[in-house]
């Protein structure tokens, strides 16, 4: 049965019929019988319909961050992401009227600002969120991004690390292998010795501590992950050497912050295009040479051979030398 409520330059109409409720507002009450009418038919015929009409984008974006993001691997940047979605006017769009156009435009809008990577991998966010709420939440019906055309993908970066960067950026950042670390710039260049010797994500050694590390089976226990598993990373004899020194500090430092003082400490090295994240480039590229493929994978934390490939950048002189 529906009811009918008049407000203000519109009525809003609420459909309650086994076990569903549905609600929408419409400038007429006439377009409001005829909504009802229809989604009571819907329900009849046990066709699956939006179980709330009136929320919007922005309220699934502020659901997800709060019910799901925070069970991931990766909360920090999801929450901060859909935080800066709730201000974009697809945010305003309620979902029963949301079409792929909208999503379309959304897209656009980013294309003119960040590029393809960045924009593929906040659809890639949208999308889960439309899909929790169409699975889980009964919001939507279809979701709008399933006929919605990505942007052509970038190629992957390449960037590996010379020897004379690595003594540059150790340098910029102080750090030296005889003493102790004393500050968190010092922090980060074991961090990024350690990265380049493991393939380790600088998120997860920010988070490490002394129970992490089992210097005797030479080993580290990552119990969080970006992709949510766990794992144990494999330590080399530098890596050991490196985790030692780490154990003898009580420095800690945030994945923001050792983000920051890496690119200050590539400035004053006057080193161009390197990210932090390059390190994952220079390790598997180094490790593949002394592990199986499998074996790689499982240190690193893929699930699948295909992502592995994005980080292995071996030149082809390189590899001319292996054959012999």
């Amino acid at each position: 049965m529906a009811t009918y409520t008049k407000r203000k330059n519109s009525w809003r109409v609420e459909v309650r019929k086994k076990g569903h409720r549905l609600s929408s507002s419409f400038s007429t009450k006439a377009k409001a019988v005829e909504w009802a009418t229809l989604k009571e038919a819907e329900i009849v015929e046990g066709k699956t319909v939006q179980a709330v009409t009136d929320k919007s984008v922005g309220d699934a974006f502020q659901q997800y961050a709060e019910r799901v993001s925070p069970s991931k691997g990766g909360a920090r940047w999801e929450i901060v992401r859909l935080a800066a979605l709730q201000k974009n006017p697809i945010a305003k769009v309620l979902l029963h009227q949301l079409t792929t156009q909208h999503c379309a435009n959304y897209r656009d809008r980013r294309l003119k600002a960040v590029c393809a990577s960045t924009v593929n991998r906040d659809l890639n966010l949208i999308s889960a969120v439309f899909t929790k709420a169409r699975k889980e939440w009964g919001w939507l019906r279809d979701s709008p991004m399933r006929d919605l055309d990505r942007p052509k993908q970038p190629q992957p970066r390449d960037r590996l690390i010379s020897q004379d960067e690595v003594n540059r950026i150790t340098l910029a950042l102080g750090y030296r292998a005889d003493c102790l670390v004393h500050f968190k710039r010092q922090l980060v260049g074991l961090f990024f010795l350690l990265a380049i010797e493991t393939g380790m994500r600088l998120g997860e050694m920010c988070s490490m501590t002394a129970t992490s590390i089992h210097l005797t089976d030479k080993y580290i226990q990552l119990d969080h992950t970006k992709n949510g598993d766990s794992r144990q990373v494999p330590l080399s004899v530098r890596a050991v050497s490196l985790c030692t020194q780490f154990l003898e500090t009580d420095v800690t430092v945030s994945s923001a912050v050792a983000s920051a003082l890496f690119r200050k400490a590539t400035r004053n090295a006057e080193i161009t295009n390197l990210h932090f994240h390059d390190t994952r480039h220079e390790a598997v590229t180094r490790l593949a040479r002394k592990l199986d493929v499998l074996a790689l994978a499982r240190m690193i934390g893929h699930r699948d051979l295909k992502s592995l490939m994005v980080y292995y950048n071996e030149s082809a002189s390189k590899l001319a030398t292996m054959l012999g």
